[in-house]
């Protein structure tokens, strides 16, 4: 059974159906989602739609991005925060609108049996990261695994260590064998495909905005990406900020 870690969709289903025909995924496979299936591009509810879908023909694994957190807010409370209606979350308005009362009941539903985050084989999967030095488990707010950047930061600071035992070597890194996390766009440093830091991978590369999709094969680091998002929705501009 091989196992495949996917990065931020943010609304980007004609992607998601790019990179589930691209790699060669089988039935039984693993697959794990980072987060952040909404916000962006202007199918969030058919992005939720296929993943309830996908979850009946593989082993899937849901982890909760800050952006599916306020996306649930809105849907329950109609809670829209001005920062969140300007980073994407207008386009999950706006989807939202022209779906049904019973099918918004299932992704609201959906939405909130997301994991904060999955550890598997000594390795960790999570939307952003943690400030705990023994681990998400340890962090005292709960919602840090989806917000935090440090993790990644501290991973790029320390990018050309491969000695755990060296005493430069960052003390929340070694609580895993690998750690994959998406939250932050690779394009911020330059990059285009999965970025490895460390034993730390950052999937995210940039989906909601000009960059792919990408999934990744977890044990050989073979990856795919699907087309950059501007050209599967042409008519739209996907997020600015």
């Amino acid at each position: 059974m091989a196992q495949f870690v996917i990065g931020d969709i943010h609304g980007g289903h004609r992607a998601l159906m790019q990179i589930l025909e691209r790699a060669p995924i089988e039935h039984g496979d693993a697959l794990i989602f980072l987060g952040d299936y909404l916000d962006g591009w202007s199918e969030g509810p058919e992005v939720i739609d296929a993943l309830m879908e996908l979850s009946s023909r593989y082993h899937c694994r849901f982890i909760r991005g800050n952006h599916d957190a306020l996306c649930l807010d809105y849907l329950k409370d109609q809670k829209a925060p001005e920062l969140w209606v300007a980073h994407g979350g207008q386009s999950s308005i706006d989807a939202y609108s022209k779906v049904s009362a019973s099918k918004k009941k299932r992704h609201i539903k959906f939405l909130e049996q997301l994991e904060n985050y999955v550890v598997l084989d000594q390795n960790l999967f999570v939307h952003a990261g943690f400030t705990h030095p023994k681990g998400p488990a340890e962090e005292f707010h709960p919602h840090m695994v989806y917000w935090d950047r440090t993790l990644w930061e501290v991973a790029r600071a320390a990018h050309t260590l491969s000695d755990k035992s060296a005493w430069q070597f960052p003390e929340r890194l070694k609580c895993f064998e690998e750690i994959f996390i998406g939250h932050t766009p690779v394009q911020r440093i330059g990059a285009t495909t999965p970025f490895r830091a460390t034993n730390l991978w950052n999937m995210d590369t940039g989906a909601a905005f000009e960059g792919t999709l990408s999934i990744m094969n977890t044990a050989t680091k073979a990856f795919w990406q699907s087309d950059p998002l501007p050209g599967l929705y042409p008519d739209e501009k996907g997020r600015q900020a």
